[in-house]
């Protein structure tokens, strides 16, 4: 279980926009993606990262692709700086057997930043403060040993707008709880409009398992969105977009985007969700989230065979913990010694 002390405030709900649109909103039509091309195109960035495959190829195949997506602190609470990534997903498309797969990676996990090593031991979400999208792609992809194709980086004002114009989303709450004006009670399936979306999936410390919670109410209202995704044409509005491409960073292009509604479109049918469990330990002067070699190798898996690639050992960016991985359900608070992987 974690034990953050520092509140912070959720980031990455609007993370869900990209991935209805990808495997949802694009299979709305051909013709309205032409309508809003330029809109698209128009938050198309590179990341200057040298793709460890062929992208492109990868789409023209109908291949199983990955996307790195990112919440960025910009904009909650009416800040204006750059931010950290505080929210991290990789999601995995496989056209070819119809599924999903979606991991969460917490905000505090321990890592050696490339680059940045005289900073170690670093928070995941400090990358792309340090580096932008480059540098927390090549740490992700450094961690887990897996390839990150594209990546999506969305900042927080728009998700209230998101979930209101689809006009709210069907969810069941995992645990009973009240937050911010608004009653959430355990089982009982709830309409909820974007702020009552919010309120529900920023709330942390009253749930048990705290940010890990946290993260599972987060993908429980993305796959609401998702499954809503059939009947949101107000989603691809044209004054919509151009509202929304202001907070919307993205190395997919149209033409990749156009692939995708074409080949991508099933894609949704069966989604497993994981994420990476750690455990809080103090780790200069700071409570970082430090994983088990077992749990990573786990994820690298669970990731590659989503990907349809072979296995291969975990990455070398984490740093972990020496307990004994078979004892990783029991190992929480622990004063176990820790060690960086590749450094």
């Amino acid at each position: 279980m974690q034990h953050a002390k520092k509140k912070h405030t959720l980031r990455n709900m609007v993370l869900i926009v990209l991935l209805v649109v990808i495997v949802g909103g694009i299979a709305y039509g051909m013709e309205r993606y032409r309508s809003v091309k330029s809109t698209v195109n128009s938050s198309f960035k590179a990341s200057g990262v040298t793709k460890q495959r062929n992208v492109s190829q990868q789409i023209k195949e109908k291949k199983p692709i990955s996307i790195l997506l990112l919440g960025t602190d910009t904009g909650a609470l009416s800040r204006t700086y750059k931010g950290r990534t505080d929210s991290m997903m990789v999601v995995t498309l496989n056209p070819s057997n119809n599924r999903t797969t979606v991991t969460s990676i917490p905000r505090d996990t321990a890592v050696t930043v490339p680059g940045f090593e005289g900073r170690a031991p670093s928070k995941i979400n400090a990358a792309y403060a340090w580096g932008s999208s480059r540098t927390t792609i090549k740490t992700v992809q450094k961690m887990l040993n897996i390839p990150i194709d594209f990546y999506a980086l969305i900042n927080m004002g728009g998700m209230k707008k998101v979930v209101n114009e689809v006009d709210g989303v069907d969810v069941v709450p995992t645990l009973s709880f009240k937050y911010e004006g608004y009653n959430f009670k355990k089982g009982v399936k709830m309409h909820m409009n974007g702020a009552k979306a919010l309120a529900y999936s920023r709330m942390r410390y009253d749930d048990p398992d705290n940010d890990y919670g946290r993260q599972t109410r987060q993908r429980s209202v993305l796959m609401a969105l998702v499954r809503k995704s059939g009947s949101i044409s107000t989603l691809l509005n044209q004054s919509f977009l151009n509202s929304l491409s202001s907070q919307v960073q993205t190395d997919l292009s149209f033409d990749n985007l156009t692939e995708l509604a074409k080949n991508y479109r099933s894609s949704d049918k069966k989604v497993k969700e994981t994420h990476l469990q750690g455990h809080g330990t103090k780790l200069s002067s700071q409570d970082m989230e430090v994983m088990h070699k077992q749990e990573l190798q786990r994820v690298t898996n669970f990731i590659r065979n989503g990907l349809a690639l072979p296995h291969e050992n975990t990455g070398t960016a984490a740093l972990f913990s020496s307990v004994k991985e078979s004892s990783v359900s029991s190992t929480a608070g622990s004063s176990s010694s820790v060690n960086n992987v590749g450094y």
